[in-house]
């Protein structure tokens, strides 16, 4: 592999010489579906919606209503991004109202169980909190504790789909893939 992917930039370098080898070889993908062999059902917008209130209802109970859940297949490609969180404000008689949605990359219907869990996670934490900061990974880490592997492991697998990555991903550096 002469350069890094897209989806790794930013990763330590020690860390991208031991999935390297694997990427090369073409290992890397079996790997993966070992690890991650559970395929999800949530394949409508009507779905979607109601496993992000469920997990919502879990661990944020007090965070604003979500007005809106749904898979968006023009979002990476728009976008540059793997899901959106956005907040619509408008007056209504005297009040400001506020409707929050979420959008997630038509990407994660395809995608293992798991991967579809990191990215609601992700768009959840930013209910509470908007930069990706200490705080904002703590809270994706208080809702899925494996939480930095999974964004690692999703990298990996857009990585061998050969996917564009979108312009600004955070860098943070998961574990090493271990077989």
């Amino acid at each position: 592999m002469s350069r890094t992917p897209d989806y790794l930039a930013g990763y330590p370098p020690a860390l991208l010489a031991q999935v390297r080898p694997l990427i090369e070889d073409g290992s890397l993908g079996e790997r993966l579906a070992r690890r991650y062999p559970e395929a999800h059902t949530v394949r409508s917008d009507g779905a979607l919606y109601e496993h992000v209130q469920a997990l919502k209802a879990r661990h944020m109970r007090s965070s604003p209503p979500l007005a809106k859940v749904a898979y968006d297949s023009a979002l990476q490609r728009i976008h540059q991004a793997l899901g959106t969180h956005t907040t619509a404000a408008r007056v209504q008689g005297g009040q400001l109202k506020a409707k929050r949605e979420i959008r997630v990359a038509a990407v994660f219907k395809e995608a293992p169980a798991a991967f579809l869990q990191m990215i609601v996670v992700h768009e959840l934490a930013h209910l509470k909190e908007r930069a990706h900061d200490k705080a904002f990974y703590a809270l994706c880490c208080h809702m899925a504790p494996d939480y930095h592997q999974l964004e690692f492991d999703f990298r990996l697998w857009m990585t061998l789909r050969g996917r564009p990555a979108p312009a600004a991903l955070p860098g943070q550096a998961g574990g090493p893939l271990s077989p």
